[in-house]
């Protein structure tokens, strides 16, 4: 027979199941693009209607320094990147203030005249911090103080310098190993030991120059794989070694900048410039299926998000634009609301940021259409931005913040309806 609980027993129960499903913490984004590096946040308990004036501000740092660089949350502190007197510096703040606690040094000022200062956003692994400047300086230093744990330049690593606009791409973690892509003949994508910086492997198939976007990474085929998107061709390398294990054609123009969007055998590749889209499969014997490869989806430098069975994202010369992710097919694309700008998601909303404005939109997810749910304008905007430059730094959304960057300014809004948690899935 099975054992006789008592009344008391299944109410403690109850009591326990509801803790764990309503008092779950919210989440950090610990690098480019979130915790999973795909624009997506698993928060709930976010505001889904903003006030007319928009949500409420909690504080503005005002030097932040010169650069494109987006912020990475962990409990109470933010990491940056940013400018300052012609250094690139790796700067920590204080969640709840907006106080700064250190910086550290990271090399000479990378100069373009879209805007100098960095690009890349650090990545927060445990109690270390890894960082890219735009001319190719990666340092490793602690989280708690800032100090210089070790430092790498991707010219040490068969790089020619930096490329036009900057070394921009985000270093990734995996293990013991932090991945960058330095480009060049010597093996375009390399692993270095993470906690001394030495290498550890280097893709020597791979000798393409280096361009703008990150590295991504799965498992696949019962490897784990790291995956990039370079100007001439999309990849999939061993993680353990580098070699490569499948490659497609990419035909990159000036600037190919976006990161790719993974599911399941799927990755899905886009740039702007006139490119266009392209999903592929990748099946057990590392054979590459194209299944389509179109024009619907020609995002620039401001991401996609993959919601569901659809993607989200500014095409050049098109407008906002909804995707169906295994068809291709346009779902609905917006012209008029917005301006082109780049995108987060959290809790059922979309995070749009116009680069030429400053507007910042919620939306809906939805391949129903365009539904905003708000808006405002920032203020005020950077008067160090250069005359070709604007606002290319993501929106970011974590514990309940969204965080918004022009140049040296960056904003903190509660976002949050004051039940923020984590989505259970």
């Amino acid at each position: 027979m099975p054992p006789a609980y008592s009344k008391q027993y299944f109410f403690s129960i109850s009591l326990l199941f509801l803790a764990l499903t309503t008092n779950l913490q919210a989440e950090d984004w610990p690098q480019w693009r979130g915790p999973r590096r795909d624009g997506v946040s698993k928060e709930t308990g976010l505001l889904q209607e903003w006030p007319a004036a928009g949500p409420p501000q909690k504080w503005v740092f005002k030097d932040c320094g010169i650069g494109y660089s987006g912020p990475a949350v962990v409990g109470d502190r933010i990491y940056i990147l940013g400018s300052r007197d012609g250094v690139e510096k790796l700067i920590a703040l204080n969640t709840n203030s907006g106080e700064e606690l250190w910086f550290t040094d990271i090399g000479t000022e990378f100069e373009n005249g879209w805007g100098n200062g960095p690009r890349s956003t650090p990545t927060v692994d445990g109690d270390r911090i890894y960082a890219l400047g735009a001319q190719g300086n990666l340092i490793c230093v602690e989280a708690p103080s800032g100090e210089l744990v070790w430092q790498k330049s991707m010219v040490d690593l068969g790089s020619k310098g930096p490329p036009f606009w900057g070394y921009s791409e985000s270093p990734l973690i995996h293990q013991g190993h932090v991945i960058v892509t330095p480009g060049g003949k010597e093996g375009a994508i390399v692993a270095l030991d993470k906690s001394t910086g030495e290498l550890v492997w280097q893709s020597a198939e791979l000798t393409s120059g280096a361009h703008y976007s990150s590295t991504m990474l799965t498992q696949r085929n019962g490897k784990a794989e790291i995956v990039q998107l370079l100007v001439d061709k999309g990849v999939g390398v061993d993680a353990a070694t580098g070699d490569m294990l499948w490659q497609t054609p990419w035909p990159g123009r000036v600037a190919v900048v976006p990161t790719p969007i993974l599911r399941d055998n799927h990755v899905y590749f886009t740039s702007g410039y006139g490119v266009g889209s392209m999903l592929v499969s990748i099946d057990a014997q590392y054979n590459v299926d194209v299944a389509y490869d179109n024009k619907v989806m020609k995002n620039h430098h401001g991401g996609v998000v993959l919601i569901g069975d659809h993607l989200f994202g500014h095409s050049d010369k098109v407008g906002w634009v909804c995707q169906d992710f295994l068809s291709g097919k346009s779902v609905w694309r917006e012209r008029e609301a917005l301006g082109k700008g780049s995108i987060a998601y959290a809790d059922n909303r979309l995070y749009c940021f116009s680069k030429d404005e400053g507007i910042a939109v919620l939306a809906d997810a939805s391949p129903e259409g365009w539904k905003e749910h708000g808006r405002f304008t920032l203020s005020p905007l950077s008067e160090i931005r250069k005359d070709k430059g604007r606002i290319w730094t993501q929106p970011v959304v974590s514990n309940g913040r969204l965080y918004l960057r022009d140049q040296d300014l960056l904003y903190s809004f509660d976002v949050s309806d004051g039940k923020t948690g984590l989505a259970v899935q």
